[in-house]
């Protein structure tokens, strides 16, 4: 059983699918699945989109229908247990239904450690209740929970399995009719509805200021999902340049934007892993939800003095940040520009990423199956 939220945990399931059925090609594999999941043979009990909610109040107004979900999905699981629950990110839901099924005898794994030694650590005693075994896709997590009596294994990150290395950027600027001779901007604002609503207006202004210093900039930016569209569009209308963005759809539409671009303006998240993995320089930004960050502020909740992920992987931090009232048109446009134009700044941020894309490349999936199976009951396993 496996139990993915959103996108990302869809393809990290869909790939997981996979190494397991290379393992053992006759396991029933049943879940909240999205569509590359359920592409990969996973027979989909409800679906991923359910599960696709952040931030601390943000989810309060969904509360009553992640309940239901919850409460239909321990009903089927006590009816039908498997002989392994992986929960997929989404702790906020997977942790509970884990610790639930474990409780009953279950072997259970949580795929993704949540950013508990970050923020909110607190959880780790949850956790500790839950998992049999915490996958990690980041190297440092398993001394973190070393020092709490939690098994925990490094497998990789599965990012850097798809990415083999920075690509040249002419062939994704001819297939998306870009030119050669002038530079490109990948504007990434996120894939979430809040997201879009609190950056994009100021992606687009600081848009707007690179091209009064850089006439001939193009953009790139690609749109996760088409209902975030309208905002998009608008947010770049409302900054006059509309006309010198090119908005990517479709599968894999970030990584042919950031394939694209020589440098790009990121929002906080797994994105900026990705534009590390393609070689891609890049400024990171990020606004919570006014009500989350107060609660966060008030009760402590970050543990961490950078928030871009590349930047906690580094030797040393080398990507610029900026953080709610610090996301200021000018003060990211000069930060970009910088990156536009080559130097120092620049080739630190590559030799980073290089660095980071060789200890990441573990044949993360394969690698995540094998432990899995190992937690899986003898009598399955014969």
């Amino acid at each position: 059983m496996l139990i993915a939220g959103e996108a990302s945990g869809d393809q990290l399931g869909a790939d997981l699918i996979r190494a397991l059925r290379r393992e053992r090609p006759e396991l029933r594999i049943a879940g909240v699945a999205g569509p590359a999941m359920r592409a990969a043979g996973c027979e989909a009990w409800f679906d991923a989109d359910e599960l696709a909610v952040m931030g601390l109040f943000e989810v309060l107004r969904h509360l009553p229908r992640l309940l239901r979900v919850r409460r239909a999905l321990l009903a089927r699981l006590a009816a039908d247990p498997p002989a392994l629950l992986v929960g997929i990110d989404a702790p906020d839901f997977n942790l509970a239904v884990e610790a639930r099924m474990r409780a009953r005898g279950v072997p259970t794994a949580h795929y993704v450690s949540p950013s508990v030694w970050a923020w909110r650590e607190g959880r780790v005693k949850l956790i500790r209740r839950a998992a049999d075994l915490v996958l990690c896709l980041l190297p440092f997590e398993t001394d973190f929970y070393a020092r709490h009596g939690i098994a925990a294994t490094f497998v990789g990150h599965p990012l850097a399995e798809r990415i083999a290395g920075p690509p040249a950027p002419a062939p994704a600027r001819d297939a998306l009719g870009l030119a050669h001779d002038a530079p490109v901007l990948a504007l990434l604002p996120g894939s979430r509805g809040g997201e879009v609503a609190r950056l994009m207006p100021s992606f687009a202004a600081t848009l707007a200021w690179l091209a009064e210093r850089r006439p001939e900039l193009q953009a790139v930016l690609p749109v996760a999902r088409e209902k975030l569209a309208p905002a998009i569009r608008a947010a770049l209308d409302a900054a006059g340049v509309a006309a010198r963005t090119h908005l990517v759809t479709g599968d894999d539409a970030a990584a042919r934007a950031l394939a694209a671009a020589d440098a790009a303006l990121v929002t906080s998240g797994t994105a900026t892993l990705e534009a590390a993995l393609l070689g891609r320089p890049q400024v990171v930004a990020y606004r919570a939800a006014p009500l989350t960050l107060a609660l966060v502020r008030v009760l402590r909740l970050i543990r961490v003095t950078h928030f871009a992920l590349p930047n906690l992987l580094a030797s040393t931090p080398v990507i610029p940040e900026f953080l709610q009232g610090a996301v200021r048109p000018e003060a990211m446009g000069a930060a970009l520009l910088e990156l536009l134009d080559g130097g120092d700044a620049r080739d630190r941020q590559l030799v980073e990423f290089a660095n980071i894309h060789r200890t990441l490349r573990r044949d993360a999936s394969a690698t995540a199956a094998r432990a899995l199976l190992e937690l899986i009951a003898p009598s399955v396993r014969a």
